[in-house]
């Protein structure tokens, strides 16, 4: 069997990370443009640095919740037969156990350098006065977080992923970022059992076979429960 996960910002939620679109999400008193855009990075690269280091200094704070464990439970089952794609630019999951995981979006503890492209471990702050490893230039080092304009990681390797499935299952995620929110209907096309899993009703909610409400830190470990039992 091959299972194919998507997870969002609904699943780090549970551990305290602050969502991206809520309310009081990683936006407030920034607009996209300023802090999620090559354009912003360009006319203020010291803001953005500051912006992403806050978010970086906040994963100290939080640990993986039984959300993630789960899916370790439910990959060291499956082996190859399992892969999580996850929106989040966070480290929960590799600290829950996760080794077959895409990060689609990036990586908050990478930094990439805008002038030779290199990706390096990043565990501390990013400043726009930064010397590139590498190149050596500086003005040029930024978090290796995909921006919005950006292509997203590893799409050639998802796609094959998604034809592969027998089920695929979307957790926390908004389904509003592009392309993750054709990932349903794709792997429905190629004969997967679509399952979401998330507090509220989304946009694509009519596009899956099963719906799941609730927390993801309940009703995950629940599914993984059943999974592993058929």
């Amino acid at each position: 069997m091959n299972i194919v996960i998507l997870t969002g910002a609904g699943i780090s939620a549970e551990s305290g990370i602050r969502t991206f679109r809520d309310e009081d999400g990683l936006w407030e008193g920034y607009s996209v443009d300023q802090v999620a855009t090559k354009l912003g990075f360009g006319a203020n690269p010291e803001l953005v640095n500051r912006f992403y280091n806050l978010r970086r200094r906040q994963l100290a704070e939080v640990v993986p919740n039984a959300a993630h464990t789960a899916l370790v439970e439910l990959e060291e089952k499956l082996g190859n037969g399992f892969l999580l794609i996850t929106q989040n630019v966070d480290d929960l999951h590799e600290r829950a156990g996760s080794h077959r995981l895409i990060h689609m979006h990036g990586e908050l503890l990478k930094s990439r350098c805008t002038w030779c492209e290199i990706i390096s471990p990043c565990d501390g702050d990013l400043h726009a006065t930064d010397s590139c490893r590498k190149c050596r230039r500086d003005m040029g080092m930024r978090p290796d977080v995909v921006w919005f304009g950006e292509t997203p990681y590893e799409l050639d390797r998802i796609g094959k992923a998604l034809e592969s499935a027998d089920i695929f299952i979307a957790i926390g995620t908004s389904g509003i970022v592009e392309p993750a929110s054709r990932f349903s209907i794709k792997a429905k096309v190629y004969g997967a059992k679509t399952i979401e899993v998330n507090l509220n009703e989304t946009s694509k909610t009519s596009e899956f076979d099963e719906i799941i409400r609730g927390p993801a830190s309940e009703t995950v470990p629940a599914l993984v429960s059943r999974l592993l039992q058929s």
